[in-house]
């Protein structure tokens, strides 16, 4: 079951993690944040990924568009961003299947 990101209070950013998107994908941390602000999102479990700790992923877009994948756990009530990415062809089929 995924979780209902509602209850968080906030993000996540340092040294682990505050520039690794954008060096590796060309994504702001805003844009990682814009993606759970701006209807419609999709929220699920990245069961792959959850060995040590339990993550998600979410299929969202930025206040300009852009679709974005972002694999993401939650620490004390806060969104942990850990890979963004855009969406790749199967996952925008299934975001916009799912939305």
């Amino acid at each position: 079951m995924a979780i209902n990101i509602s209850n968080c209070d906030g993000f996540q950013w340092d040294d682990g993690n505050i520039d690794k998107n954008w060096k590796k994908h060309g994504v702001k941390n805003i844009e990682c944040e814009e993606v759970f602000f701006n209807q419609p999102f999709m929220v699920g479990d990245d069961h792959k990924h959850s060995i040590a700790e339990k993550r998600y992923f979410v299929l969202g877009q930025t206040d300009l568009g852009r679709k974005l994948f972002i694999a993401f756990t939650v620490r004390a009530r806060k969104i942990r961003v850990i890979s963004a990415r855009n969406m790749t062809k199967n996952e925008k089929r299934k975001y916009y299947e799912k939305t």
